[in-house]
C-alpha cells in the first residue's frame, strides 16, 4: 500500500473517487457535499491531496481545501474504498493529509465538519477540538459547498450556526500555548513534590 501526494498522473482516479464518496453517503444515509471529477482533478494537480494505492488499484483519498486567504484549511473528502475498509487505512490517510496541511500551511487553522463518529475520533486523536460553526471560516465559498448536501436546509434555517455536522478545529497556536502551560504545570508539580519529599525526609530523621 502506497500513500502519496497526488499529482496529474492520478487524474484517472477522479471518477472512482467521486463514485466512492457518493456510494458511501448512500450507505450511511448521511448528507455529504458532492464533488465532480473536475473538482477532484484540480486538487490532484495542485498537490493538495493524498491518494492511497494498492499497486494500481484505488484504495483511499483525502484532499486539502484552502479558505480565508490561507487562514483556514480543511481536510475534506476522506474516503476508503469498500475493499480496504476495517484496516485502519482512514486513520493513516487522515494523519498524512494532516501532516501535509501543516507542512504547506503552517500558520493556518485546520478544520472539518463531519457527521461520522469514526472521523470525529480520528480528528480528536490528532488534536482537533469540537467547536461552534462561528469559529470556523466565514468564507461563503466553503459553505456554498454544502448546497448539495441533503441537510443544507437545516444549515440555512439556523443561519449557518448549526447543522447535523460537528465542527472540529485544530489551532496550532493555541495548541502550542496549551503545551507550554502543561509543561510549566508539570515542572511546578515536580518541584513541589521534590520540596515535600525533602521536608518529609528531614522530619523522619
Amino acid at each position: 500500500m502506497k500513500l502519496v501526494v497526488a499529482n496529474e498522473s492520478h487524474f484517472k482516479y477522479a471518477q472512482i473517487i467521486c463514485d466512492t464518496i457518493g456510494e458511501s453517503a448512500k450507505v450511511r444515509g448521511t448528507g455529504i457535499a458532492k464533488r465532480t471529477p473536475e473538482y477532484i482533478q484540480k486538487k490532484l494537480s495542485n498537490g493538495n491531496a493524498i491518494i492511497a494505492l494498492d499497486g494500481e488499484k484505488f484504495a483511499g483519498f483525502c484532499y486539502i481545501e484552502v479558505w480565508g486567504h490561507e487562514k483556514f484549511v480543511a481536510n475534506s473528502g476522506l474516503i476508503v474504498h469498500p475493499d480496504y475498509r476495517g484496516q485502519g487505512l482512514a486513520k493513516t490517510i487522515k494523519a498524512r493529509i494532516f501532516e501535509l496541511s501543516r507542512e504547506k500551511f503552517p500558520n493556518a487553522k485546520i478544520f472539518g465538519i463531519t457527521t461520522g463518529l469514526a472521523v470525529m475520533k480520528i480528528n480528536y486523536e490528532l488534536g482537533y477540538q469540537p467547536v461552534t460553526f462561528s469559529e470556523l471560516t466565514d468564507d461563503p465559498e466553503f459553505w456554498k459547498g454544502c448546497q448539495t448536501c441533503k441537510n443544507f436546509d437545516i444549515l440555512t434555517r439556523t443561519e449557518r450556526k448549526m447543522c447535523l455536522c460537528t465542527g472540529m478545529l485544530y489551532d496550532s497556536e493555541k495548541k502550542e500555548k496549551d503545551n507550554k502551560k502543561k509543561e510549566i504545570t508539570s515542572k511546578s508539580f515536580k518541584r513541589l513534590k521534590s520540596i515535600k519529599e525533602t521536608l518529609f525526609l528531614k522530619k523522619k530523621k
